[in-house]
């Protein structure tokens, strides 16, 4: 996506138009605007030749055919694929690479802080006709996802959780101590915050469902917000909408409980267990 924009500045940078451009390769105006979207792979070739055409100096051109050669490599969830929607592997691309994560949560403890047999008792739940090898690939994905945290260019996280993903039941009593303690555990990293919204909080703006909002560290690349539906799901990048939702998640952090109480919450809802 970054280098799509980059493509894309250089274009007009130069004065070229989609026609030219895409003379310049033999292809058509749509293939150019597809690339410039990311909406298909860059193809070396193209890249150097387009390049070229917008006047790049040749140590310039290297330089981008690097980082291109590097954008169009799989990441390590390929070799998850038979597991993962393509909807979904986007998100997974999304949140290795931003800087910010921030969220709502409604019903469940958001992946990247999940146990083992919590995410396991999830996944037979969502995937009733999947076979115990295929819910241990999903669940080894979900923990995969993990390795994230303890980077030294770990994001920084922020959740909002309901009381309803504290108090419902998933996997059992032992299931659910242990997944308390996990959050316990996550709020002792320096880049993780948790508040719960209990529920005296009342009714609150982000009551319509889970989404989470993406920060990156690059000027190419826009705040993108990930909704989340029974089918597939939806990526939100125009600004107008993607500041709904920071906002929304402002005032929420405001009529959530305070982070420095989040875990004696935590330590109460696990003696009722």
């Amino acid at each position: 996506m970054v280098l799509g924009k980059r493509l894309r500045q250089l274009r007009e940078q130069a004065g070229v138009s989609f026609d030219e451009a895409a003379r310049a390769i033999e292809v058509t105006a749509l293939t150019v605007r597809r690339m410039e979207k990311a909406e298909v792979g860059l193809r070396i070739p193209y890249v150097k030749e387009l390049l070229r055409t917008y006047g790049v100096s040749d140590t310039e051109i290297e330089d981008f055919l690097s980082l291109a050669r590097e954008a169009n490599q799989p990441g390590w969830w390929h070799k998850f694929r038979d597991v993962l929607p393509e909807w979904f592997s986007a998100y997974v691309s999304l949140e290795s690479e931003a800087q910010v994560i921030r969220l709502y949560e409604p019903q469940y403890v958001p992946g990247l802080l999940q146990t083992h047999d919590y995410a396991a008792a999830l996944l037979r739940v969502g995937f009733p006709n999947a076979s115990p090898e295929d819910v241990d690939r999903r669940v080894a994905l979900r923990l995969r996802r993990q390795d994230l945290l303890v980077k030294p260019e770990a994001p920084a996280i922020w959740a909002i959780l309901d009381e309803t993903v504290l108090r419902r039941p998933v996997g059992g009593p032992e299931v659910m101590r242990a997944q308390i303690d996990r959050l316990v555990e996550a709020t002792e990293r320096p880049k993780i915050r948790i508040q719960i919204m209990r529920f005296a909080a009342g009714p609150h703006p982000g009551a319509y469902g889970p989404f989470h909002y993406f920060r990156f560290g690059f000027s190419e690349l826009p705040d993108i917000v990930y909704t989340e539906g029974l089918a597939g799901a939806q990526y939100v990048d125009q600004p107008a909408e993607v500041v709904t939702y920071l906002e929304v998640l402002d005032r929420m952090s405001v009529q959530a409980e305070p982070v420095a109480r989040t875990r004696d919450i935590l330590a109460a809802l696990r003696k009722e267990l």
